[in-house]
C-alpha cells in the first residue's frame, strides 16, 4: 500500500490546482438563471451544518454509509426532487457526479441511507426504497461517497437538493440518465434549491 499511496500522493502534487470547479456545478447550469441562490436549507444531523467535515464513516475511508439530509421551507407547488451529489474540487474538467437521483416524491423532505437501497427485481434495480430512482454517476453505482486524492487538500462535496413545479418526462431519457440528461429534463420546471455541503479530506500519515 506504501507505494500506491506514494504514487497517488504524487498524482496530487501534480494536479495540485486542478480544483475549484465551483462555477460548473449542476445549480450553475442553465436551468437555475432565476434561482442563483438557494431557497431553502438542506441540513445533515449526521455530519452537522453545511460546511462540516464528514466523518469516516460517510466516506470511501469507511462504511461509505449516505449521510442523512433533511430540508425544510420548500417553495409551494412542489411536484417532485432531484438530487445530485458531485466533487467540485476532483481534478476533471467539470465536478465529478458522486450520485443522481430523480422522481423523488413531493412529500419527501429527507432521504436515509436506506432510502438508496435498490427494490429487488425493479427495472432491474433502478427502483429505490425512498420510492425514487438513480441515474449514471462516475462509477457505475447508484452512490459513492467521498474519497478525495490523497494529499490533493480539502474537497467540497454538494448534496444538492432541486424542487420543481413539474415532474420529469422521464419518457425522453434513458434507462439510467446522465447529469447532462437530467440538466435537460428539468428546463422550465426549477421552483427552487438547497445544498448541503460536507468536507472531507485524506492524509498520508
Amino acid at each position: 500500500m506504501a507505494i500506491l499511496d506514494y504514487v497517488e500522493t504524487s498524482l496530487s502534487w501534480l494536479l495540485a490546482t486542478q480544483k475549484g470547479r465551483h462555477p460548473k456545478l449542476f445549480t450553475k447550469g442553465p436551468a437555475f438563471v432565476d434561482f442563483p441562490e438557494p431557497t431553502f436549507v438542506v441540513d445533515s444531523p449526521d455530519c452537522g451544518p453545511s460546511g462540516s467535515y464528514m466523518k469516516p464513516e460517510f466516506t470511501q475511508v469507511g462504511e461509505d454509509r449516505f449521510p442523512e439530509l433533511t430540508w425544510s421551507s420548500p417553495p409551494a407547488g412542489v411536484k417532485e426532487y432531484i438530487m445530485v451529489i458531485e466533487d467540485p474540487d476532483a481534478p476533471l474538467p467539470t465536478p465529478a457526479t458522486h450520485a443522481l437521483f430523480y422522481s423523488i416524491p413531493s412529500q419527501t423532505n429527507r432521504v436515509i441511507a436506506s432510502d438508496i437501497k435498490p427494490v429487488l427485481g425493479s427495472e432491474q434495480g433502478r427502483k429505490l426504497q425512498g420510492g425514487f430512482k438513480y441515474g449514471k454517476n462516475v462509477r457505475g453505482t447508484i452512490y459513492g461517497g467521498p474519497r478525495p486524492l490523497l494529499n490533493h487538500g480539502p474537497h467540497d462535496y454538494y448534496y444538492q437538493v432541486i424542487a420543481l413545479n413539474e415532474p420529469i418526462d422521464t419518457t425522453q431519457m434513458s434507462a439510467t440518465p446522465t447529469k447532462s440528461e437530467l440538466a435537460a429534463g428539468i428546463s422550465g420546471k426549477v421552483a427552487g434549491w438547497g445544498a448541503w455541503i460536507g468536507k472531507f479530506e485524506r492524509k498520508w500519515q
